[in-house]
């Protein structure tokens, strides 16, 4: 049985990131996504979560706050805060959080992390290891053209005319030659839709690496990339994604 999970945190992109991580565990099941202390709490006390995946500072209340009320339910879920934030964690384990682990993070990390909050599922030193098939690999009838509402017609996109691909809330934006439209998918299904020359550079960001003109070094030691679109939109690397880039592109 798949532990049911519950995602917390008031930035859109930090959500997609988590849900994408969670995709590499066959054990964990996202089924919900709060972005306050009070729509978690109201999710919480409808249905029962196994797992809370839970950030610190947010608006109208604080992930410590919903952590404490959960400590007076019955049968509360584990916690595991996930949070930019590291000066909250002697706090966090007062409240009996399984673990705090500060962005950014990666598959494996998270992996220790689910070992400690689902015991029985984890290997000999008690990790949960990434399944070897990443999630954008799982798809079976490649759909190359992407459905985009305009007006009372449906256009169909072909993902090689897509630069780029940008996280919104719930949906995503896709760049064009010449134009941005909004599709009613997220980002995370996107990258599982598309099967081109596409790269997540970042948790906001699916990259069609066909359209990259320039690797622009930033202050921060990672890339930006420019794109061919006629804007020449800038696009950020983060620092865990430049080696893979840097390997894909033979650098």
């Amino acid at each position: 049985m798949r532990a049911r999970c519950l995602i917390v945190d008031n930035e859109a992109p930090a959500r997609d990131e988590l849900r994408y991580l969670l995709g590499h565990f066959e054990h964990v099941q996202v089924v919900g996504e709060a972005t306050n202390a009070e729509e978690a709490l109201t999710l919480l006390r409808s249905l029962s979560y196994e797992l809370v995946l839970l950030d610190i500072r947010m608006p109208g209340g604080t992930g410590l706050d919903v952590a404490a009320a959960l400590r007076e339910t019955e049968h509360p879920p584990k916690v595991i805060f996930t949070t930019a934030y590291p000066d909250h964690a002697v706090e966090a384990f007062d409240l009996e959080a399984v673990d705090y682990l500060v962005k950014p993070f990666d598959a494996e990390r998270l992996g220790r992390a689910l070992g400690r909050a689902l015991p029985g599922i984890g290997d000999e030193d008690g990790a949960v290891r990434p399944t070897t098939t990443a999630p954008a690999a799982q798809a079976t009838d490649p759909l190359t053209r992407i459905p985009v509402q305009r007006g009372e017609r449906t256009v169909l996109i072909d993902e090689a005319a897509i630069v780029f691909a940008s996280a919104a809330r719930g949906y995503a934006y896709l760049q064009l030659a010449d134009e941005r439209v909004l599709v009613s998918c997220t980002l995370n299904e996107l990258e599982r839709r598309l099967h081109g020359h596409f790269f997540r550079t970042h948790r906001a960001y699916l990259v069609n690496l066909d359209r990259v003109s320039e690797l622009v070094p930033d202050f921060k030691g990672s890339l930006v990339l420019v794109m061919n679109d006629q804007q020449r939109s800038k696009v950020e690397v983060s620092r865990r994604q430049a080696p893979e880039l840097r390997r894909l592109l033979g650098l």
